[in-house]
């Protein structure tokens, strides 16, 4: 076999260091906040939602103008207040208002609709995020650990696909809308993601395989997550949010799973709270 017909060698880990370290950083960074829950842990997710906000500004209009920018920011500020607080009914007005007004800015431009969907996209994702936690500080806290039940299956997920799906490869999941996603990466995330969470409730507050069980809707969801933010992509015709983190994108591209699975776990416990005892 020729040199012109020889396959290239297959590289199933690319960028394995450079997205580690940046994971690495990126988990440091959210420690401190995280840990002690309530304004710390709502100023840092207001923080990260102004930086998704930009991002999706940017992609999705082609001429921003300093309103564009700054008004999804100052939404997300004043309903966090509410969220850290726990005036839900002022914090859902805050993102219909917003959703409106920013939708109203973005008419006389042209593509208001991206406007609206954007705000509703981060916003409420946001607050959700901001509301699991809670105000209560430490490790022990129902807060603290309802919401690393949710991350840790997320990341499990992304992580079981990553290696999973490079090693495997095999069909696409979805070509039409993520192109580099296997059936493969799909079943070895979830496998892996079930038994972390089962793990991870195993020492919570209950048995393995509740948290097996209850594992299997927030990996479903963080698929389901990823795939509208791939194809949200698509339609704008950008390949990644940003570059903020080395190996993943933007921030977008980091958190649009989790973003899913909180809003979708979030949903389940409140309309069967026996599925979560916390």
């Amino acid at each position: 076999m020729d040199a012109e017909t020889t396959p290239a060698p297959r590289k199933p880990w690319k960028n394995l260091g450079v997205r580690f370290a940046s994971a690495l950083i990126l988990f440091l960074i959210c420690v401190a906040p995280f840990y002690f829950g309530g304004w710390l842990w709502a100023a840092f997710v207001v923080l990260f939602s102004a930086r998704m906000s930009y991002e999706w500004v940017r992609m999705s209009d082609k001429n921003p103008t300093r309103i564009a920018y700054l008004f999804p920011v100052l939404a997300m500020a004043i309903g966090g207040i509410y969220a850290v607080q726990g005036l839900w009914v002022y914090a859902g007005l805050t993102v219909i208002i917003a959703a409106i007004l920013g939708l109203a800015d973005r008419m006389r431009r042209g593509g208001g609709l991206w406007a609206g969907l954007g705000l509703l996209y981060i916003l409420i994702p946001g607050l959700t995020i901001i509301g699991l936690r809670g105000n209560a500080v430490g490790f022990d806290t129902a807060g603290f650990q309802t919401l690393l039940y949710i991350i840790l299956i997320v990341v499990a997920a992304d992580v079981g696909a990553y290696f999973g799906g490079s090693y495997f490869q095999g069909p696409k999941l979805s070509p039409k809308l993520s192109p580099n996603k296997t059936w493969s990466g799909f079943f070895s995330g979830l496998i892996f993601a079930i038994i972390i969470g089962g793990i991870v409730t195993n020492f919570e507050f209950s048995s393995f395989w509740h948290g097996v069980l209850m594992g299997i809707p927030v990996v479903l969801l963080s698929v389901a997550g990823d795939l509208l933010e791939s194809g949200l992509k698509r339609k704008l015709q950008v390949k990644d949010t940003g570059d903020l983190i080395p190996g993943h994108g933007g921030l977008l591209d980091r958190f649009d799973s989790l973003m899913m699975a909180a809003v979708g776990f979030t949903l389940i416990i409140w309309l069967f709270p026996a599925a979560w005892p916390l």
